[in-house]
């Protein structure tokens, strides 16, 4: 079995459900005497006893940290399981697990078609980097699929996806669009950082591969940078070579900090899911909320499409206030629970102003078009208890000088 790999002729994995795959999964079940947690590998090279072990090492997590680690291995093995695929891999960032996988699948001349709902980042290295290497990007409105299948062209050779969306909360048909992509041979991307293997699994809609920061909800407690892709076999071998050869491997130390927070990645995620969902209620009844992003709630325009590829709203939401700029920043300043922070996904609640932090660094005009206002406030919701969330967030709105007359939530 491949260091990247879990293996599906396990039968038993088949019966677990993902609150028993997030504890268990990636571990040998079987009766034996040795440790029950994960052993940290924390070597950058493994030792052999002749040339002829050496060469067969070359292919396994047991040769060099760069290639592979034991420590690893488990991790991607039970992300694997998780996302219901045949692989997974590690990488030292989310960034670096979308670019690696980009370089890896693509080369100059090809073409992608990119929601224009995504990570700022993501924005950034499609628009301005990619085009240096000859690969051009078009972006697309995020729920026109009539657009996607415009943008599609004979050298396109992938879709590009986030859903849910960062930070307006726009959720993707991922089955429409696997459906675009399938008869043209294009292969398919979701970020999925907002909604977790415990929400939303997208291979389970044909999506081929699925990506996150697991600096978020996989860590789970803002203490390490980690970034993951799980899909088809062939796919992540063509990444591992790519990311074998442009070195962003996660230190094992971190892969192990990352197998622990998973351990506890579907009871935070039912809490996080029921505080955010209290919290979107709170807000849009609130006279100093203009509007609220939230999936599952009531009037959501995309509430039963949520329903339908989510079993949970997830964490995050986002909000404007009726007022200025300014007088987001004063809301977003006031707060005490909410820790004034970027990134998300952690036990702890954060606050966030997304013009100044995920996508301070792309254009006001790509924010205007991707809805991303001066007003617009991103909330990471922890676990704590959320009558105390709340009450946070009523006395920061007492900041807020503006009054609304109606309130959509969408």
């Amino acid at each position: 079995m491949k260091r990247h790999e879990h293996n599906p002729e396990d039968s038993r994995e088949k019966a677990f459900r993902p609150e028993t795959q997030a504890v268990r999964g990636g571990t040998n079940l079987a009766k034996k005497n040795g440790p029950l947690a994960t052993p940290i590998y924390q070597t950058a090279t493994f030792e052999v006893v002749d040339m002829d072990e050496q060469l067969r090492a070359t292919s396994t997590d047991m040769f060099y940290t760069r290639y592979g680690n034991p420590t690893h291995t488990v991790a991607e093995s039970a992300i694997a399981e998780l996302e219901g695929t045949d692989a997974a891999l590690l990488f030292a960032s989310g960034m670096n697990a979308i670019t690696t996988t980009i370089l890896a699948l693509l080369k100059s001349g090809d073409h992608i078609v990119a929601q224009r709902d995504i990570y700022g980042g993501s924005t950034k290295f499609l628009s301005q980097w990619l085009p240096k290497l000859g690969i051009e990007t078009t972006f697309v409105d995020t729920t026109e699929y009539d657009q996607h299948a415009r943008a599609i062209k004979p050298n396109t050779k992938l879709i590009h996806l986030e859903s849910p969306t960062n930070p307006t909360l726009r959720i993707v048909d991922l089955a429409k669009v696997a459906a675009l992509a399938k008869p043209h041979g294009i292969t398919t991307m979701v970020d999925s950082t907002f909604a977790t293997p415990i929400n939303q699994r997208p291979a389970e809609f044909g999506i081929d591969l699925v990506m996150h920061s697991g600096t978020k909800y996989f860590s789970g407690h803002s203490d390490l940078i980690c970034g993951i892709i799980a899909g088809r076999h062939d796919l992540i071998e063509t990444i591992h070579h790519t990311r074998t050869t442009l070195g962003g491997t996660m230190d094992p130390h971190a892969a192990w900090l990352l197998l622990r927070g998973i351990k506890t990645l579907a009871v935070r995620v039912q809490r996080h899911n029921e505080n955010a969902l209290r919290i979107a209620e709170f807000l849009a009844g609130h006279s100093k909320v203009r509007r609220v992003y939230y999936p599952f709630a009531k009037s959501h325009p995309q509430r039963a499409l949520a329903m339908e590829v989510m079993r949970g709203g997830g964490g995050m939401l986002s909000f404007e206030v009726d007022g200025t700029g300014q007088d987001a920043r004063r809301f977003a300043e006031s707060l005490h629970l909410f820790t004034l922070a970027p990134s998300l996904g952690g036990v702890d609640s954060l606050v966030t102003i997304p013009v100044v932090t995920s996508h301070a660094m792309i254009s006001a005009e790509q924010r205007q078009k991707m809805g991303v206002t001066e007003q617009l406030v991103r909330l990471s919701v922890g676990i704590e208890h959320v009558d105390d969330l709340i009450a946070d967030l009523e006395r920061a709105l007492v900041a807020v000088g503006a009054t609304t007359q109606h309130v959509e939530v969408g």
